[in-house]
């Protein structure tokens, strides 16, 4: 640990609080429909969109029909990326000619875009053409994020309303999340990452000579529709192959980028991600990019408490998130800066200091040192972004817990957009509820009662991910298909397998190297779980947002439990952690606590 670690640390967290404000207060602005200069640039193309999609801005939508339109419009997105990877190889925009990508791993990438998780089984870089990047995987990062945004301020519009039949109109939250949010701060940071040497161009891969005259390596062999051949376990085929230069890979890839990271979807242009020094060359837009991931979930928090008319809900919320992120958050940076006990035995010296990172460098860029990864890993499990600027399976045992028990929490530590707010707010209702029955009055929030059915949308919500995340993991660890995938045996290896369905079950997207999931057991398995993960938590949020607009204004009372205190947003972490721990402390302690114990009883 060193002074400038913490002090860059709290520098992130100044900026970020520091833009929740104004930003949330635009985005009340949209969609609340008000003017402003958004609308004088933006809104003949926002009335021509509906023109030409025939949809009627001004009606109103029942849940129902909100539902309906959110999951076909969804299902649409999907079989479009899904197409497209399976024919892009006689696509234009496609100049180092790759063939189609496996109808499995099609199908892998198709759900993961489409729910805003971004997992990749895949190398960029050597799998996706230009085309398919741009008209597949960019769209959707869009898409995808203003879905979550949506389903979020119908679920608004739910506590704001007072017996009202609808929750809003899904084709015009869509548009307006699209392009009077996503769009603009998309343009300005892919404008920032270009000045700081991310690369844009739609150039083929240019070659550079190695230094040596040839150059012997292994690959993992291929099959005729380029996925990786694998023998009768299951593991990858493993070839020898001479090269005597390297393609240097390049494309589009700022523009892809910047949505990436402000969707909170994570989907890299290049394999290993945000490490890549065309994606993130330099510490200004290792900054910026960290930033947009948690920038519009904590802004959406000041936009809600704008939007039901109590700004004090929203910073309430926004508190909970950030205390609980800055405590894991500080407990992460403390375990990796620890020393390795094998390193120390062997004569490394691991101390960290003003002139030495320390010796826990693997898998880290040395150019971001171990505090800007540790906060990277942090942020973006926090979010649903699943971005890496490290390897995350590289991270000291302890500090490898910490991402994935931000995910098992649910992604409601700021989360996704949209998804992460309306999912702390199920918490806030269960907290309620609990807290209700403590000082035996009926359970209220924002003036609605909270009823038996919201309790059941509300438990849906929460319990849902635990059982793809722990169910998912026990198959895998049981069948030949899953174990013969994992690569370091012992606890690492269960970690691998729990972090991966931890990360597609609650959309997130980021891995623990080591796991072969480029194959049809995972590709299928995680690919089930992410759509599970989205959709049968997206449909009860929404059937809430119905059932609260219609619902009557109950008037505060001398009982009424006051949601924007401080005591309040502890009992809410109280809830959040509860629940975490009671679900997950146990297979943590098969994973990253063992590897922990067994690493330190050789100390």
């Amino acid at each position: 640990m060193t002074a400038l670690g913490w002090l860059q640390i709290a520098l992130y967290f100044v900026v970020l609080l520091g833009l929740a404000k104004p930003l949330g207060t635009y985005m009340a602005s949209v969609y609340e429909g008000r003017q402003g200069l958004h609308v004088r640039l933006g809104g003949r193309l926002e009335r021509a969109i509906y023109r030409l999609a025939g949809v009627d801005p001004d009606s109103d939508m029942k849940w129902t029909t909100y539902a309906v339109a959110m999951l076909a419009f969804n299902a649409a997105g999907a079989t479009v990326v899904y197409v497209l990877q399976r024919v892009q190889g006689w696509l234009p925009l496609n100049p180092q000619a790759f063939g189609a990508v496996s109808p499995d791993s099609a199908f892998n990438t198709a759900a993961s875009f489409a729910t805003n998780t971004n997992w990749q089984g895949y190398g960029g870089e050597s799998t996706m053409s230009y085309l398919t990047q741009m008209l597949g995987l960019t769209v959707q990062n869009f898409v995808s994020a203003a879905t979550g945004m949506a389903v979020l301020v119908a679920l608004i519009r739910g506590f704001a309303r007072r017996q009202a039949a609808g929750v809003g109109n899904f084709w015009v939250d869509l548009v307006r999340s699209t392009l009077y949010i996503l769009l603009p701060l998309s343009i300005l940071l892919a404008v920032a990452l270009v000045s700081q040497g991310v690369v844009q161009t739609f150039d083929a891969y240019p070659s550079a000579e190695l230094v040596l005259p040839s150059l012997t390596f292994e690959r993992p062999k291929s099959g005729p529709d380029g996925a990786p051949m694998t023998d009768t376990s299951g593991k990858p085929i493993i070839e020898k192959a001479t090269t005597s230069e390297k393609a240097i890979a390049v494309g589009p890839a700022a523009s892809q980028i910047a949505i990436k990271q402000l969707g909170t979807n994570g989907g890299g242009f290049f394999n290993v991600n945000s490490a890549h020094p065309f994606e993130n060359p330099t510490p200004l837009s290792n900054f910026l990019e960290m930033l947009a991931i948690l920038l519009i979930p904590a802004a959406l928090c000041y936009t809600f408490g704008r939007m039901v008319g109590d700004t004090r809900q929203g910073w309430a919320l926004l508190a909970a998130m950030t205390l609980v992120l800055a405590v894991l958050l500080a407990f992460a940076y403390v375990t990796e800066t620890e020393p390795n006990p094998l390193l120390a035995q062997a004569g490394v010296d691991t101390t960290a200091s003003a002139n030495a990172l320390g010796a826990n460098l693997e898998g880290k860029e040395v150019r971001l040192g171990i505090p800007n990864s540790v906060l990277w890993a942090a942020a973006t499990t926090a979010a649903s972004n699943g971005s890496v600027n490290a390897m995350h399976g590289s991270l000291m045992p302890l500090s490898g817990l910490v991402p994935m028990w931000l995910m098992q929490l649910g992604e409601v530590i700021f989360g996704g957009v949209g998804s992460g707010l309306y999912g702390m707010i199920m918490f806030v209702i269960i907290t309620v509820f609990i807290a209700g029955l403590m000082i035996g009055r009926t359970p209220e929030y924002l003036g609605k009662k909270i009823g038996a059915f919201e309790i059941k949308m509300a438990s849906i919500a929460v319990l849902i991910p635990p059982l793809l995340v722990l169910g998912g993991t026990a198959i895998a660890v049981l069948v030949d298909a899953g174990k013969s995938g994992v690569a370091n045996p012992g606890a690492q290896g269960f970690s691998e397998i729990l972090y991966a369905f931890s990360s597609a079950s609650n959309n997130n997207g980021s891995a623990f190297a080591g796991l072969s999931a480029n194959t049809p057991f995972y590709n299928t398995a995680l690919g089930i779980a992410m759509l599970f993960a989205r959709y049968w938590l997206a449909v009860p949020v929404l059937a809430l947002a119905g059932a609260l607009a219609a619902a009557k204004t109950v008037p505060a009372g001398a009982g009424t439990l006051p949601t924007h205190t401080p005591l309040f947003v502890t009992v809410l972490i109280g809830t959040v952690i509860t629940v975490g721990a009671l679900t997950f402390v146990p297979a943590l302690a098969l994973g990253p606590v063992a590897e922990h114990l067994q690493l330190f009883a050789a100390k």
